[in-house]
């Protein structure tokens, strides 16, 4: 497939606002790709590179290349050249990796080259995300949308599900099954602002502790043990301890999901960095292990004795855990038959707080496991951080942020009277808000370079952050997760912005 048949599609699916404007377009689309294609085609459209980061930054990016007069090149051409670029590294890599891009430039259309562009900078906003192009797949080859979107949750890919019906069909789908050894993508939880809001849309319902540790899939045949994460990578080498506590339960054949989190000596949980940072750890994992163990915290029970439990309502898989996993490996619970039992669950969700914890998922005990999706029948409820910061600097956008001032920095008070900076963020802004923000951070520039601006700390916003963590790179020693605008606060001066003190204060686990 030609990479232009690619980029008009995306501009004309990022055109549309129409669900099933988008889904025929992608259908057709997928009519004209081969088998080959799917693996390069799908992570394109949702704006994903299938080699990850590969290491180029805007100053090469930014460089200007005479394009093609008329368009020859393939995707797989452009999949071939950019893992060719993932590869580079050593001496004279960015010299390398200029030519590469360059090459690669030079060979795209002005509008393939714009495609590409916000396809290397994180940029393809369109909307075209799996699950549009699962209902454009199944429309593409005749098969029903729910047996692809099934067989894409138990092969845990879509690119893999795709290369088979488009090579072989609907009876492809016939091959994807549950099994044990191959992960399958997990079901998430959409968010509720209270327990109120939950129960009151549940029913009868599990609240159970939201545990700030890594997400994983457990998979036992026999002695054979395999441990994978929720993006589907195998860790089962780096947590010889899980492994251990798996091969102690009562079932010889099972999928258990739950989580691997790290404790303190009173039980308490510690930073989701310790326990991220442990999980992703390689090197002398028998020294990894001693320092900072983790414990499995299961939830969930997917298949037992080759039964497949995912149709299963959750009240009937819990009891299959239960049969397997004692308590103590288990995840804390209470349960709810309705808004009766609302003061109960708000009890526990205080109890949850004050062990350590973030939150709450509550889950309603008919639903099947829904792998892969956002389900209404799991919500989330946590506490919301906020602060007040100030925008220290902003730098300029990429795609469709060109020529606007988007990820800002953010700096809280200091005690000798300054700022330190915690972080960035580019996340909760509407168009309306980022032409706001350019213009005022405009006005108070101090200096301006190609990456951005430096301001003087005037301005104020609301951030709301999901907690902290421990990172040298910034000069309070943490940094803010998941921080996302919530409102400019032209209210307040910057010396009623919040404190880096503040900040620790409410976060006594985190210290750097």
């Amino acid at each position: 497939m030609l990479l232009t048949r690619l980029a008009d599609v995306s501009r004309e699916v990022a055109a549309s606002s129409a669900r099933s404007r988008k889904i025929a377009l992608l259908a057709e689309l997928f009519r004209d790709a081969e088998a080959e294609d799917a693996p390069i085609v799908i992570p394109y459209l949702a704006g994903r590179l299938p080699q990850g980061r590969l290491g180029v930054g805007w100053k090469v990016l930014s460089r200007p290349v005479a394009p093609a007069g008329s368009p020859t090149l393939t995707v797989r051409e452009v999949d071939a050249l950019l893992t060719e670029l993932g590869k580079v590294s050593g001496p004279g890599s960015q010299a390398e990796r200029a030519r590469l891009v360059g090459t690669l430039m030079g060979a795209a259309t002005a509008d393939e080259q714009r495609f590409l562009l916000g396809l290397l900078t994180g940029e393809v906003r369109q909307g075209a995300l799996d699950a549009v192009a699962v209902e454009g797949l199944a429309q593409a080859t005749g098969a029903p949308p729910g047996d692809v979107r099934r067989a894409v949750m138990l092969a845990g890919s879509l690119q893999t599900v795709a290369a088979s019906l488009l090579r072989d069909g609907p009876p492809a789908l016939e091959a994807f099954r549950l099994t044990v050894g191959r992960p399958v993508l997990p079901m998430l939880a959409h968010t509720a602002s209270s327990v109120a809001e939950a129960v009151g849309k549940l029913g009868g319902c599990a609240v159970e502790e939201k545990l700030d540790g890594i997400r994983v899939q457990v998979h036992r045949d026999g002695d054979d043990i395999r441990l994978y994460t929720r993006t589907l990578d195998d860790i089962t080498d780096r947590l010889p301890e899980v492994t251990s506590a798996a091969r102690e339960l009562r079932g010889e054949r099972f999928i258990l999901d739950g989580e691997v989190i790290a404790f303190d000596a009173r039980g308490r949980p510690r930073s989701f960095q310790e326990t991220a940072g442990r999980v992703g750890s390689r090197v002398d994992v028998a020294a990894a292990a001693e320092s900072v163990p983790v414990a499995p915290v299961f939830f969930d029970a997917l298949s037992v004795d080759g039964r497949d439990l995912l149709d299963l309502p959750f009240a009937e898989r819990h009891g299959e855990l239960a049969r397997l996993v004692p308590e103590p490996m288990r995840v804390r619970r209470t349960l709810a038959r309705g808004p009766e039992d609302l003061p109960v669950a708000e009890e526990f969700l205080a109890h949850t707080l004050r062990r350590g914890h973030e939150g709450v998922v509550v889950k309603s005990l008919d639903a099947p496991y829904s792998a892969g999706r956002r389900g209404a029948s799991w919500l989330k409820v946590k506490p919301v951080h906020t602060l007040d910061l100030v925008v220290l600097a902003a730098e300029w956008g990429h795609g469709r942020r060109t020529g606007r001032l988007s990820n800002l920095h953010l700096g809280a008070r200091t005690a000798d009277g300054g700022f330190a900076m915690l972080g960035k963020t580019f996340k909760g802004m509407t168009d309306a808000m980022l032409g706001w923000q350019t213009e005022r951070l405009r006005e108070l520039t101090l200096n301006e370079e190609g990456w951005g601006v430096t301001v003087r700390p005037e301005l104020v916003v609301e951030i709301a952050y999901d907690g902290l963590q421990r990172s040298t790179r910034y000069p309070a020693g943490v940094t803010l997760r998941f921080a996302r605008v919530v409102r400019y606060r032209e209210d307040k001066r910057p010396e009623q912005a919040d404190t880096v003190e503040t900040l620790l204060a409410a976060h006594p686990e985190v210290h750097p």
